[in-house]
Parts: C-alpha cells; sequence; structure tokens
C-alpha cells in the first residue's frame, strides 16, 4: 500500500452513508485519522524546538498557551469514540489485511486499551501532580533541600502506583509503568540484566580504579566555539547524517527532535574548555538522529513509521557515540583532521593517546558526566530505588540515605548534598517513573548489535579507520530501522542477533576494550 497523503483523503471517502466501507476504505480512514495526530504532535515539536533554539525570552507566556491548545486537540482525537470505533472493527478483521496495516491496527489497539483505563479525572489529577511535582523539583534545587521535595515525590508516586493499579500487571507494579518507555519489557527480564551490573561490572570498574589513570587532561584546554561547531559538522556528515532532511542547531541541552522521517533535528551544546561535550553530544544525538531519519517514510503518523522502544532508540546513539565514536579505528581516521584544526591544544598528542584519554574512568557523583563503565551503576541505583519505592518497600523519607549509601557501595564516591544526588535529575519530577532502565539497555543492545555487525561486515573496523561508515549505516537501516515498530525490541534483537538480549555482549566488549586500555 502507497503513502497516502492528506491531498488523497478526498478519493477514499464514501459516495454516499448507506454504502459500506470495505476494509480497505476503513484502513484508509484509520491512517487519515492518525496522520491527523501526527501533524498536531509534528506542530508541538516544532513549537518546542522553536522554544529551545529560536524563542525570545517574551514568548514563553503564550508558547506554553500554544503547546497546551495543540494537546487538547491531539487528546481530543485519540479520545475520539469514532477512532476507537474504526480500529475496533479493524482489529476484528485483521486477518484481511496485509502484515504491516494489520500490525498498524494491533499496536493501535493495544495503545487505545491503555489509554481507556485512564479516564478525564485520574489524567487531570496525574497532570496537577506532576506540575506540583515540577515546581517543588525547582525550589528544592534551589534550596538544596530534599525535604523539599519530599511531600510532592510522595504524591507523585502514589499517583504512579494509581496509574499501575489501572493498567494492571502480573507480577510486579513496575512493569505496568515500564510499558510507557519500553514495551513488552518486565522486571523479570530487567532483573538479570541488572545482575551482570551488580555482579560483574562492580568487580571489573574496581579493578580498572586500582590501576594507573589515563591522561585526559588534553580536553581541557581552551577549544574555539566556531572550530568545535565546524568539526562537529563534519562529524555528523560523517556519520552519514541527511542535512537536505535535518539541520543542527545550539541548546542548553543536546536533544533530537524529529516531524518526520524527511526532517529530523539535532542540537549541541558547546563548552570551550571542554572538548568532550560537544563531540560525543553530536555522535550521540546524531545515532538517534539517523534512526529517525530511517524510518519508513510511507508509514509516517502510524506505528510501523515509528521507533520501538527508548531501549532501541538509546541503542542507535550508544553505538555511535561508544562503539563508532570512542574507538581507536574512528579516529584513526579522524585524528590527523582534529589536529589540522586544534594544533596548539593537540601538540603532543597523538591518536593512540587521544583514544587512552576519551576512555578514561573515573567515579563520579553525576549521572550524565558519567563514564561509559560507571554510567551504568548511576542507572543501576535509580532502577533499584524506583522498584523499592513503586512496591512501597522503600518510604520517601528514607530515600536520601539510601540513595546516598548506594552511591558509597557502588561507587566509592561521599554525597555531600542533595543537588549532587537524589535531586540531580528531573525524570521523577516529570512522572518518568520506569524511564532510567531504558539508558543501561540501550547499550546492552547496541553491544549486541555491534557484534553481530562485526560478524556480518568482516572488514568493519577497517572501513570505519579508513573514514567510510557507508555499510554500517546500511546495516542498521536493513535490519533495524526500516521496520519502525512493526516488531517489539526482544522480537527485534532476537531476529537481528538470533537471540534475545544478553549481558553477556556488553561483558565481552568492555572487558576486551578496557582489558586492554588499561592492561589487565
Amino acid at each position: 500500500m502507497g503513502f497516502i497523503t492528506s491531498s488523497h483523503f478526498s478519493q477514499i471517502a464514501p459516495l454516499t452513508k448507506n454504502i459500506p466501507y470495505t476494509m480497505e476504505q476503513k484502513y484508509q480512514s484509520y491512517v487519515e485519522k492518525m496522520q491527523q495526530i501526527m501533524d498536531l504532535q509534528a506542530s508541538i515539536a516544532v513549537l518546542s524546538w522553536d522554544k529551545e533554539v529560536n524563542m525570545p525570552a517574551k514568548g514563553a507566556r503564550h508558547r506554553g498557551q500554544q503547546v497546551a491548545t495543540l494537546s487538547a486537540l491531539v487528546h481530543e482525537k485519540l479520545i475520539d469514540p469514532a477512532l476507537e470505533e474504526l480500529v475496533n472493527e479493524l482489529y476484528d478483521h485483521r486477518a484481511k489485511l496485509d502484515a504491516i496495516p494489520a500490525k498498524n491496527i494491533e499496536r493501535s489497539w493495544d495503545t487505545l486499551q491503555r489509554v481507556k483505563k485512564l479516564d478525564e479525572d485520574f489524567v487531570r489529577r496525574r497532570s496537577l501532580t506532576i506540575s506540583k511535582a515540577y515546581h517543588g523539583w525547582l525550589e528544592a534545587r534551589e534550596a538544596n533541600s530534599f525535604q523539599t521535595f519530599q511531600p510532592h515525590l510522595e504524591a507523585l508516586l502514589a499517583i504512579k502506583r494509581e496509574e499501575a493499579d489501572r493498567q494492571g500487571y502480573e507480577d510486579h507494579p513496575y512493569d505496568a509503568l515500564l510499558e510507557e518507555f519500553e514495551p513488552g519489557a518486565r522486571v523479570a527480564q530487567l532483573d538479570p540484566l541488572f545482575d551482570g551490573v551488580r555482579e560483574h561490572l562492580t568487580e571489573f570498574a574496581r579493578k580498572i580504579r586500582d590501576r594507573a589513570t589515563l591522561n585526559d587532561d588534553f580536553l581541557y584546554q581552551h577549544y574555539p566555539h566556531q572550530l568545535q561547531w565546524d568539526f562537529g559538522l563534519q562529524l555528523l556528515e560523517n556519520m552519514g547524517y541527511d542535512f537536505g532532511a535535518g539541520r543542527q542547531d545550539r541548546s542548553p541541552h543536546p536533544f533530537t527532535i524529529n516531524f518526520s522521517p524527511q526532517d529530523v533535528r539535532v542540537t549541541t551544546m558547546i563548552r570551550e574548555n571542554n572538548f568532550g561535550v560537544m563531540t560525543w553530544s553530536c555522535l550521540h544525538e546524531g545515532g538517534h538522529a539517523l534512526y529517525e531519519q530511517g524510518l519508513p517514510v510511507d508509514q509516517y503518523g502510524l506505528p510501523c513509521g515509528k521507533y520501538v522502544s527508548l531501549g532501541i532508540h538509546e541503542s542507535q546513539s550508544r553505538l555511535w557515540e561508544n562503539h563508532v565514536g570512542r574507538s581507536y579505528p574512528y579516529w584513526q581516521a579522524h585524528f590527523a583532521h582534529l589536529r589540522s584544526a586544534f594544533p596548539e591544544q593537540l601538540a603532543t598528542i597523538d591518536a593512540r593517546q587521544f583514544y587512552q584519554g576519551i576512555n578514561k574512568v573515573v567515579p563520579g557523583k553525576i549521572r550524565i558526566e558519567a563514564d561509559e563503565l560507571h554510567y551504568h551503576f548511576h542507572v543501576l541505583i535509580r532502577y533499584e530505588l524506583e522498584k523499592a519505592l513503586i512496591s512501597g518497600e522503600l518510604p520517601v523519607s528514607s530515600l536520601e540515605e539510601a540513595w546516598n549509601q548506594k552511591y558509597l557501595d557502588y561507587l566509592d564516591v561521599t554525597v555531600e548534598h542533595p543537588n549532587e544526588g537524589v535531586l540531580q535529575d528531573i525524570h521523577w519530577a516529570h512522572g518518568s517513573v520506569g524511564y532510567f532502565p531504558t539508558y543501561s539497555l540501550g547499550s546492552f543492545y547496541a553491544a549486541q548489535f555491534y557484534a553481530t555487525a562485526k560478524q556480518e561486515i568482516p572488514e568493519l573496523e577497517a572501513q570505519i579507520a579508513d573514514s567510510k561508515n557507508g555499510k554500517l549505516l546500511q546495516w542498521l537501516r536493513e535490519n533495524i530501522h526500516k521496520h519502525g515498530h512493526f516488531y517489539q525490541a526482544e522480537e527485534l534483537c532476537e531476529r537481528v542477533t538470533g537471540q534475545f538480549l544478553q549481558y553477556d555482549y556488553f561483558r565481552a566488549y568492555v572487558e576486551e576494550k578496557y582489558g586492554e586500555l588499561y592492561d589487565l
């Protein structure tokens, strides 16, 4: 079935109300409704992008009103009884549809079942609770006081428990909340993966901490803003990012946003005294953007035109950021150009020293500043705490103490105050309980995908060392991007690699890479 644009919708309307639609006509009506919803969501995304990139300070008041108006329209269309009736009928007759249309209907039907379980009163109360929690978090950050945030977090967790109960679950209330971010994921699946972090990575990271540290001082010299910007654009282009279907801008926090597969934008942040910030934000966001640019254009607005899960999305950014961008072959290809752009800063550094420095391993208190290994302890800690909070095993009054103890146990660091500890992330203040595990899932999926790509493209690392990334991108397009959300994450992983997600791939990757770097 070809791509249906808005200009074609009049062609599929029935001639009279007395002539019943065929299944094809009903499916086309469903496509029209879903694409209208996507049009509104894309409009909200444009306004959100503009808010971060271009909007003048005085525009904030009415921008919030504009987004709220469009969001209300999206909600109105999502709960439209006509859409539900249409999806239900198509769902009952999905065997008559081709594979992709049938999968779109199945995914939409699943979404509507979740939406129906949350009535208008609950959605209103949840929205109000999150709004209060967000402002409470801001106040707590200002006061550097967890006690200021505590009552807001207690209220938020209460409503998230109610949400889990409304959605239903078999084993753990956390399962119901995971569904929003990682469809199909369950605690029973995640626990063995994080056991790998707890049992393997803890000891491995401690061995590294006992070795002599690597030098990364050269990253913290003065790197002029414009020269960094130019170099970052070249990195994106070399990855295969299509500037005809996107652009890069600056923002306080790097992000990727899409309005369609043919308009996917990234932002970066530049610090003149820290070259790594721009470099790995470009590679990380570039990986996200390549995924979005590779989604099927003819499925715009439909489930099979969207990403699988946040874990799979994160796998694409982590693969490019770490497996490619922090590899020695990558800097064999790019270091000469980098040193020509910054001859004074890198005068005494060669490609090997650069590779070693960018992979320095040091524990810290802040998640977003963590190295490739210690990052997963930050996620593990949040995962363990979230599960305990949602189950009621851990009272919020004990959260700060539990947080600080886990940082001491896992990272050997002492948290001095809440802003560098329990208040550092905004996720809970946004109501995003169940989000954190997707960060580590992304790295685990990336390791498994990249190991499979190396098997299927034997010359892969030689190509990367020659600044040729086309075959890797083509492999990702063919095996992951083009399917949209046809498969669930575990299905996709098994289809691509022959196995469900395993921690062992990540273990093998870090042991080989960091074992060589630190002579273990």
